[in-house]
């Protein structure tokens, strides 16, 4: 299997399921907590992993305890971790979950939401081949600039957060992108026709992830959907598009069929759910070795 550079943020994540969202100067008691490493990069780094891929994770962290810890919890993970230390906060997130399923997030940057510059030019991209990013920092374009020049291929998870002023403030880490990432949303964001609008741009293919509907792989040459398993508990839906995007990239630098590795992607994101927190549940191939794969051509 080939190794696959991770660049991107990291986070501290507190989970907590509420019977609602508090009022002005409400306390709520909250009924469940669950409180770890996030950060969309990293989960799909660990995701990757623990699918069995080599996973090498570059990260900026700060100076805080959290920073300080938060390599000993990536431990389990069994992945290459790569931090650059600079004065500052770790970023945080703070999700509050509704009995509906609904989410409410805050997001406090800190210093690790994306490496800086200098860190960027300081990456050595020998022995890996494909680099997979999401464009929180302007230090990204310059990262996608250094994959190209080395001849590695790149993936990008396109949060709406990323191109707030449109799509076309990406047009140069998009064209040539082997994969990029999207949900409903994120397409929403995009406009009318998001697809042809990525593949006009240059991207070679797009994986959007549909929710409990599972997810489709488009290509100028192939349409795919891979639907989720049946009967699996939802409990929380954070950081399922993150386990999809690892898995799929674990099965294919394993060499897995477009079918075989979107059907174990949609199935381990769909598995992820079934926990509070979006690493806590990521499955190991075992934990799914059993689930059908349901896939089939679309439109």
């Amino acid at each position: 299997m080939k190794a696959c550079l991770f660049v991107g943020d990291i986070s501290l994540d507190l989970s907590l399921s509420a019977s609602h969202v508090p009022a002005p100067d409400e306390k709520v008691h909250c009924s469940a907590a669950s409180e770890g490493v996030g950060g969309v990069v990293t989960n799909t780094a660990v995701a990757f992993a623990k699918a069995g891929g080599q996973a090498v994770l570059a990260v900026q962290v700060g100076d805080d305890p959290a920073s300080e810890a938060i390599g000993d919890q990536l431990d389990y993970a069994g992945l290459d971790f790569r931090p650059h230390r600079i004065a500052g906060g770790l970023c945080r997130v703070v999700t509050i979950l509704e009995p509906h399923g609904e989410k409410r997030l805050l997001l406090y940057p800190g210093v690790s939401i994306f490496p800086g510059e200098r860190v960027i030019e300081a990456l050595n991209l020998a022995g890996l081949d494909h680099l997979h990013t999401a464009c929180f920092g302007p230090a990204a374009h310059a990262l996608v600039a250094h994959a190209r020049a080395e001849g590695m291929t790149w993936s990008i998870d396109l949060e709406p957060a990323t191109f707030r002023n449109g799509i076309g403030e990406l047009v140069d880490v998009l064209a040539g992108a082997e994969l990029v990432f999207v949900n409903d949303r994120a397409a929403d964001a995009i406009g009318a026709d998001a697809l042809t609008q990525l593949l006009a741009l240059g991207v070679r293919a797009i994986i959007r992830s549909r929710g409990p509907l599972g997810a489709e792989y488009h290509s100028p040459g192939a349409a795919i959907a891979a639907r989720p398993p049946e009967g699996l508990q939802i409990v929380d839906t954070t950081g399922a598009g993150d386990c999809l995007a690892g898995w799929f990239l674990a099965g294919r630098a394993a060499g897995l069929s477009l079918e075989t590795a979107l059907g174990r992607a949609v199935n381990a994101a769909t598995f992820s759910c079934g926990h509070i927190g979006a690493q806590t549940g990521y499955p190991t191939p075992r934990d799914i070795q059993n689930f059908s794969i349901r896939t089939e051509e679309v439109a």
